[in-house]
């Protein structure tokens, strides 16, 4: 009963992703109010802070200011937190709580078709952030334009990717307090070690080849050759990571998602 059945995917999923649409519009104004006013926190905390502490940041061979190498990797963190938190708590509350999945499954629709809209609709939300998010930081010189423009897509992957395994983390969660254990443990040490405010040749080499599992990591890269038009690492290895991440953890999710709540 719990085998993931693939045959059941269809384009009915997004029927569920219109729903969380719906569901959505009528708090969007202030949950974009976060993607619009972090970066500018963001910018000038660390403008202010660094400014006289740190004279700039080699990447790439290029010298950057600090605030001009931090930029992009906000947008890819905002890309991380979004869909993340959209498939664990939220998703959480729409399983556990609300019992919306169990009305979903009165339908046509198929548990597969619930849980990838759950994660394409993450990634849309992430998507989204990342725009309005350039919208502030291309005006201020620290995203390329035209280039930057493709951080849009490239979130959509990502948020595909983190939506992934934040819906895997939502199958074996037994309570919604307990997702503190994933945010500490895998979250976060991403957040602070994936080149995300500090050039990876500035921590050792066994550190470095950890950091290449995480793959906010490879997000990170991506962000800044769209931003900045420069990176350190391959380009079509960080893009295959992604695509390979999304599909071993969407399948995961199914997995343990399926073995959740049917029992």
């Amino acid at each position: 009963m719990s085998r993931v059945n693939l045959n059941t995917l269809s384009l009915r999923f997004r029927h569920v992703w219109f729903r969380n649409l719906i569901t959505y519009r009528r708090i969007w104004r202030i949950n974009f109010l976060v993607p619009l006013l972090e970066p500018a926190f963001y910018i000038v905390a660390f403008g202010l802070g660094f400014s006289g502490l740190i004279a700039g940041v080699s990447y790439a061979g290029m010298e950057l200011e600090y605030t001009q190498f931090i930029a992009p990797a906000l947008v890819a963190t905002a890309c991380m937190w979004n869909s993340f938190f959209e498939t664990t708590y939220t998703s959480f509350v729409r399983m556990y709580y609300q019992k919306t999945y169990d009305g979903i499954l009165a339908t046509p629709l198929s548990l597969e078709e619930i849980i990838i809209a759950e994660i394409v609709w993450a990634a849309t939300k992430a998507a989204a952030a990342v725009a309005l998010m350039l919208t502030v930081l291309i005006p201020l010189n620290f995203v390329n334009f035209p280039g930057g423009l493709m951080c849009i897509p490239l979130a959509f992957l990502g948020g595909l990717a983190f939506g992934a395994i934040g819906m895997t983390f939502t199958g074996l969660i037994p309570s919604i307090d307990m997702f503190n254990l994933p945010i500490f443990l895998f979250i976060t040490p991403m957040f602070l070690f994936s080149g995300t405010f500090f050039p990876l040749s500035g921590i050792p080499d066994w550190a470095q080849l950890i950091t290449l599992f995480f793959p906010l990591y490879h997000l990170v890269e991506l962000t800044r050759f769209f931003s900045l038009g420069a990176m350190e690492s391959n380009m079509i290895f960080n893009l295959t990571y992604l695509v390979f991440f999304t599909i071993v953890f969407g399948y995961l999710a199914l997995l343990t998602m399926k073995r959740r709540l049917i029992r």
